[in-house]
């Protein structure tokens, strides 16, 4: 195996995490944890949405790394929390910790995507429900919150730019809620189109921005919070063109 640096163990394991949607605080403590454990107390970890920088006192010059793709895969960030604890006990190697790391990312963890589109489709008409809506609408709700789901994800295989992809997505589930009201299926296009959108709502986006600014990582909070607030606009945007149709 190549010569392998603490260095490469801890950026490898804050790349994944910060890709998986974790928080940038969790990306350096653990960056940091990483390296005490093998025997580099003094680093240093910068983590933004799009880039990290580590360095470690006295080994060489700080490191950057580019993130480009993000997404939410909080198993992932489970599992890399899982080795990080390892590496803290003592119970791997550098080798080890890195080889594990690596099998780690090249292994897909999260759901297929026919359970993803199923609890999209489910968790559309417990919202409607939520929101007081009929039952006559949970069904249409449920179909339109799938539609639109797997519409983002196909859409954004296709088009990289995230805000065009959650525009169609949200667009697509509206053009459907109000065709099923038209045709007779639900009756309340408002509740429907509310349930449809909800598994489009970047809540964990939200919350780690806030969280991140709690923990004073202003320059990560706030690029978190611009990146909720256009997901937001893009969603409404879709919407508000079917209304003003």
């Amino acid at each position: 195996m190549e010569d392998i640096h603490v260095a490469d163990v801890c950026l490898l394991a804050g790349k994944m995490m910060l890709q998986s949607g974790a928080e940038t605080y969790r990306v350096e403590d653990t960056m940091v944890r990483i390296a005490a454990a093998f025997g580099m107390p003094h680093s240093h970890s910068y983590v933004t949405p799009t880039g990290i920088i580590f360095a470690i006192d006295g080994a060489g010059p700080a490191r950057l790394i580019r993130i480009v793709e993000r997404s939410t895969d909080l198993q992932k960030v489970t599992l890399v929390n899982s080795i990080s604890r390892q590496i803290s006990n003592g119970e791997l190697s550098l080798a080890e910790a890195y080889a594990q790391l690596k099998q780690l990312e090249n292994k897909n963890v999260a759901y297929p995507l026919i359970w993803q589109m199923i609890a999209a489709f489910v968790a559309s008409g417990c919202f409607v429900v939520m929101f007081s809506g009929a039952w006559s609408d949970v069904f249409p709700a449920c179909f339109a919150g799938g539609l639109g789901f797997s519409g983002l994800y196909y859409v954004h295989r296709l088009i990289k730019t995230k805000f065009f992809a959650e525009f169609f997505a949200a667009f697509l589930a509206g053009v459907t809620a109000v065709a099923l009201v038209k045709i007779g299926f639900g009756s309340n296009v408002d509740k429907i189109i509310i349930g449809s959108v909800m598994p489009l709502v970047p809540g964990m986006l939200i919350t780690n921005a806030v969280r991140d600014l709690m923990a004073g990582h202003l320059v990560a909070g706030l690029s978190k919070g611009a990146e909720a607030f256009l997901t937001a606009f893009a969603i409404g945007t879709g919407i508000a063109v079917i209304l003003a149709m």
